[in-house]
C-alpha cells in the first residue's frame, strides 16, 4: 500500500479509535459486562459446534429455508453457480465469507456480473488499481476523497467532484439501476441463531434489505458464526458494532428466518409476498473444523477489526498483511486453515512483531500473537522461513553478532 493510501487509512483509523475510546470511557461497566457475556457465547459455540450445526440445519429447514453444507470453497461456488447460472447479473452485500470463497473472480470467469452494493466495496470494485478492502467495516478506508472522485470519474466518464454527496449519489444511482436487473441477491450473515433458525445481518446503508428482497436470497456464512439463540446473536453483533465503529448499534439489524410469507387471509399460510421466494443458506466449513481441532481460539472472532486498527504492522503495510478480507494477524492465522501453510506464510506470517496489541484490543481476548508464534514454529520445522532470518541466524552462530561486517 502506498504512502497516500496509508495516510488515508491512518486518518480513518483515528476516527474509529477516538470514537471507540470515548464510548468505552462513557459506558465502561455496560460494555465490560457485554464483553464477558459474548466471550461465554462464543466459547459455548466453538465447544458445541457439531451440535449447533445439526440444530441449525434442522431448524432452518423447518422454517422453510433450503440448507446446503459446503465442505470447502469450491463446493460452495459450485452450489451457487447451479442456482444462478442462467442469470446475467446478481447483487451482493459486504461479506468476508463471500470474499473468502472467491465468488467475484469466479462469477467473472463465468460471464456473470456481480454488483457490490456496499458503497466502500463498490468503490473498490470499480477501481482497477485497488487490491482489496482495508477494513471489514470500512472497505475503502485507505482511499481519500480525491482518489474516490477520480475513480468515479473514470468509471462514469464524467467529472465527479471531490464532494461526498456527489460521489455517493452517482454510485448509488448506478447501483440502483443495476439492482433492477437482478433476480438474485447474495449476502453473508453476522451471526446465526441455530436454535431459532434465524440469520442476523447488520448494516448502515440499507443495502442488505434491498439485496435480500430479490426473488432468491442466497446467504453464505461460516459455521463459526453459529450461536444458540437470536438473543445471543444480537449480543454478538452489538459488541462487534461497538469495537468496529465506536457506536452502540448499527442503523439496521435484519433478522431472516424464512422466505416471504403471510397469513392475513383466514390464517391461511401463503408464500411469496413482497420478499424472497427462496432463501438458501450455505453453511461453509472450508477448514473451520480443522481449526477447531488445532487452533480453536481463532474461531472466537466476531469480525470487528479492532485488532488491525491498533496493529503496528498493518498500519505500515495495509491489506498486504492478511488474507483477502481477513486482515492482520488473525487473518494470517485463519488462512492456514481455510487455505494452506504456504498461503499463511505468504500472507505475512513472519512480518508480525508479536507485540500483542491485537490481543489487548480484542473484545473477546483472542491471543493472536501466541497463535502466530505457534504457526511460525511449525513453519520453521517444515523448512519455511524467510531467507534473511536464516542468514542472520548463521551470522550469530559464526560471529556472535547479527550484523554484517
Amino acid at each position: 500500500m502506498d504512502k497516500n493510501n496509508l495516510n488515508s487509512l491512518h486518518k480513518s483509523f483515528k476516527v474509529i479509535r477516538d470514537r471507540k475510546i470515548k464510548l468505552l470511557e462513557e459506558e465502561a461497566d455496560r460494555i465490560n459486562d457485554l464483553k464477558e457475556h459474548v466471550k461465554e457465547i462464543r466459547k459455548y459455540s466453538i465447544d458445541n459446534l457439531e451440535e449447533l450445526i445439526q440444530k441449525a440445519m434442522n431448524n432452518f429447514q423447518e422454517n422453510g429455508m433450503e440448507v446446503i453444507f459446503a465442505e470447502d470453497s469450491q463446493k460452495a461456488l459450485d452450489h451457487i453457480y447451479q442456482i444462478i447460472k442462467d442469470e446475467e447479473i446478481v447483487s451482493k452485500s459486504k461479506s468476508n465469507t463471500i470474499n473468502e470463497i472467491g465468488l467475484s473472480p469466479f462469477l467473472e470467469s463465468k460471464g456473470i456480473e456481480l454488483v457490490e452494493t456496499d458503497l466502500g466495496d463498490r468503490i473498490i470494485q470499480i477501481d482497477p488499481d485497488t487490491s482489496g478492502p482495508s477494513h471489514p467495516i470500512g472497505p475503502a478506508a485507505h482511499l481519500d476523497m480525491n482518489q474516490i472522485a477520480e475513480i468515479a470519474s473514470n468509471k462514469f466518464k464524467r467529472e465527479v467532484k471531490a464532494e461526498p454527496e456527489e460521489i455517493l449519489d452517482i454510485i448509488k444511482n448506478d447501483v440502483l439501476k443495476r439492482l433492477e436487473k437482478c433476480n438474485i441477491g447474495i449476502t453473508g450473515a453476522n451471526s446465526v441463531a441455530a436454535e431459532d433458525g434465524a440469520l442476523l445481518m447488520v448494516h448502515n446503508e440499507g443495502n442488505i434489505t434491498l439485496v435480500s428482497m430479490k426473488d432468491i436470497h442466497i446467504v453464505v456464512t461460516g459455521i463459526d458464526k453459529l450461536v444458540r439463540t437470536i438473543e445471543d446473536a444480537v449480543s454478538v453483533v452489538k459488541l462487534e458494532t461497538i469495537f468496529a465503529t465506536g457506536k452502540t448499534i448499527p442503523a439496521y439489524m435484519n433478522v431472516i428466518s424464512s422466505p416471504s410469507k403471510t397469513a392475513d387471509i383466514e390464517q391461511i399460510l401463503l408464500k411469496d409476498m413482497y420478499g424472497a421466494k427462496r432463501v438458501i443458506l450455505i453453511l461453509l466449513d472450508n477448514g473451520r473444523r480443522k481449526a477447531l481441532q488445532e487452533y480453536d481460539e481463532c474461531l472466537l472472532c466476531i469480525g470487528c477489526g479492532s485488532c488491525i486498527v491498533s496493529c503496528p504492522v498493518y498500519n505500515v503495510t495495509g491489506y498486504e498483511f492478511g488474507y483477502r478480507g481477513y486482515l492482520g494477524g488473525r487473518g494470517i492465522t485463519f488462512s492456514n486453515f481455510i487455505k494452506d501453510n504456504e498461503t499463511c506464510f505468504n500472507s505475512g506470517l513472519f512480518k508480525c512483531t508479536e507485540c500483542g496489541l491485537c490481543t489487548s484490543e480484542c473484545p473477546v481476548n483472542i491471543k493472536t500473537n501466541k497463535m502466530i508464534e505457534r504457526l511460525r514454529n511449525e513453519s520453521v520445522e517444515k523448512g519455511a522461513f524467510p531467507e534473511k532470518h536464516h542468514e542472520t541466524a548463521e551470522r550469530i552462530k559464526k560471529k556472535g553478532s547479527p550484523f554484517e561486517d
